[in-house]
């Protein structure tokens, strides 16, 4: 589209990213759609409210959440009906991914109701530029089972994925998910990325094992992204061979894991270690 893009429509749906920690990570359209929407649909109302206080924002906040999502599609269905423009964010990023707002917008759609997307931050995309792994395909999981066989299940998903794959965690669970990922594939590149495009920003990037070490010890504090490289990206402690390489894909492709694979191609053609992409 070339030019500035119309006032908010009536009966129209704006799917609005926020930031994910700095509140200057907002792009100048979404602060437009938020002056001017008629409703703002907020997952927390005080956290939103911050940020429209930050940038000058008077508008009406309606709480929308995962506990009244149900009952709130169905009002804010009414408003658009209504013929009224209804704007909605998350505390976080891009509402719909890992957030609320799959129901509004189904309903909207189903109803012929514009559903107007406007992108803007998203830790899934930050934490993989951070992780500073090959990322030309990757699988975003969003929050992890806590437990039971759901758990086990996707730790084994992710330890045998060939694209780098991203998920949040919460910080006192960090340490035991990585221990689990690496006692299955120990020495997988992976990173830990914290408070994020905030002031205590930190980027811990090793093996598996190493941070498993590094934060059963010492639990972080604040939000956690962690990124865990795909099968057949480079390690980051070992520098292998191509050949090595194609041996130790053949042995996976076999049936051993990660960690045994690794082991036996070392023992047969060798191996420097290779500095990783960062420090902690």
């Amino acid at each position: 589209m070339n030019g500035p893009e119309r006032a908010p429509a009536a009966g129209t749906l704006y799917v609005v990213s926020t930031p994910i920690g700095n509140l200057e990570d907002i792009t100048l359209r979404a602060l437009r759609i938020l002056r001017e929407a008629d409703i703002v649909a907020a997952e927390d109302t005080r956290h939103t409210a911050v940020l429209l206080r930050a940038h000058g924002i008077e508008r009406r906040l309606l709480s929308y959440h995962e506990h009244n999502e149900a009952a709130r599609s169905r009002e804010l269905l009414e408003q658009l009906k209504a013929g009224r423009s209804v704007a909605v964010v998350s505390d976080a990023g891009t509402p719909g991914v890992s957030d609320p707002a799959y129901r509004v917008v189904r309903a909207a759609i189903d109803e012929g109701f514009p559903v107007v997307p406007v992108p803007g931050a998203s830790a899934v995309i930050t934490a993989l530029v951070l992780a500073g792994f090959p990322s030309a395909g990757f699988i975003s999981y969003g929050f992890l089972p806590q437990r039971g066989r759901a758990r086990r299940e996707m730790i084994d998903r992710i330890v045998r994925e060939d694209r780098p794959s991203v998920f949040f965690e919460s910080p006192r669970r960090v340490g035991r998910t990585l221990a689990d990922l690496a006692a299955l594939a120990g020495s997988r590149a992976a990173a830990v990325l914290r408070e994020m495009t905030k002031m205590h920003e930190e980027a811990h990037r090793g093996t598996l094992r190493e941070l498993a070490a590094l934060f059963g010890e010492a639990p972080p504090r604040g939000e956690v992204v962690v990124v865990v490289s795909g099968v057949g990206r480079p390690e980051i402690e070992l520098d292998l061979s191509p050949a090595a390489l194609a041996e130790r894909d053949r042995l996976i492709a076999g049936g051993l894991d990660e960690e045994e694979a690794t082991r036996r191609v070392v023992a047969l053609y060798g191996a420097g270690r290779r500095r990783g992409p960062g420090g902690s």
